[in-house]
């Protein structure tokens, strides 16, 4: 497979790699991605903490907290200028999906498919993919629902989802956290705390709440990785593989919520924060769950939207 000049774009801006080497990990890998990432990981030009590419697709990442707290929808809608992102009837559009998926998407996480299937909320006779598509005919330009989030406090349980939408829609957070009280959510430090813990998100870019959540085949090869990367090294195995677990733990401290040090005050994890706003309320916090958006994370400069 011949390698192209959009393909070494890509994959340097998503490692942060130069240019020929970025050109070099694709021609050793015959063009595979995700193993030119990995070819250049073990050779320690690329970190793991470059995170996937910048955006490429204009559009909004939107969000909506209804019932007190106790449900949330989070939705990124890609559109192709930023000119239309901005117009009324992209917003209303953007509103009439967050309706939509609150009224009748599953819990959890999904593609837009999901949501272009159901019927219509406002008008059963119409299918969600029917209005995308009158949409699209009054504004004259290609969009996409792309992914949802959709996050529901259990019934009788206690706790707040919450949400983040960081630069006109360009991230976007929805968090759940839970508690053993209900006096502990209505507390001012509960409060700060989820808000400070949704905009640590937007800002930190956790992919798993904690360790035990990373798969085991992907801490397999950050062993893997770390042990390649020491290859040459005059040292005994028993010493390399205590180094190699360490590069573990610090993939876990850039990974894991609970393990990164706190945006506002780096002295602090956030799993010390947590333990200290729980005491302060008098109760018990469990960070449950998180999504976060990034605008067209993940869609190639030339990719089109669907």
């Amino acid at each position: 497979m011949s390698v192209t000049p959009s393909m070494v774009k890509d994959l340097r801006e998503k490692t942060g790699a130069g240019m020929m080497d970025c050109k070099r990990a694709l021609e050793e890998t015959s063009g595979d991605f995700e193993k030119a990432i990995e070819y250049l990981r073990k050779k320690g030009i690329a970190s793991a903490a470059k995170k996937a590419g910048r955006a490429t697709r204009e559009g909004s990442v939107s969000s909506v907290i209804q019932s007190g707290g106790k449900t949330g929808v989070m939705v990124e809608i890609n559109c192709e200028t930023d000119f239309v992102a901005r117009t009324d009837q992209f917003k209303n559009f953007v509103r009439s999906v967050n309706e939509q998926i609150t009224q009748s998407t599953p819990i959890g996480t999904g593609e837009g498919a999901t949501i272009l299937a159901q019927s219509f909320v406002k008008d059963a006779s119409k299918k969600m993919e029917d209005v995308l598509k009158e949409t699209i005919s009054t504004l004259g330009e290609n969009m996409s629902i792309r992914r949802y989030a959709h996050y529901q406090i259990a019934n009788g349980a206690n706790g707040v989802v919450a949400s983040y939408i960081h630069g006109e829609g360009k991230v976007g957070v929805l968090v759940e956290v839970t508690t053993d009280k209900a006096s502990v959510t209505e507390s001012e430090a509960f409060q700060t705390f989820v808000k400070d813990l949704s905009m640590h998100i937007a800002a930190a870019a956790p992919s798993y709440v904690r360790p035990d959540e990373v798969p085991a085949d992907i801490v397999a090869k950050e062993k893997e990785i770390a042990l390649a990367q020491m290859q040459g090294q005059n040292k005994p195995a028993a010493v390399l593989e205590k180094i190699a677990e360490g590069k573990v733990g610090k993939f876990y401290e850039d990974a894991c919520l609970i393990k990164q040090a706190f945006v506002k005050d780096p002295a602090k994890k956030i799993e010390a924060l947590t333990a200290e706003t729980a005491k302060a309320a008098g109760g018990t916090i469990t960070i449950a769950r998180f999504t976060r958006f990034v605008l067209g994370e993940g869609l190639a400069s030339g990719e089109a939207v669907h």
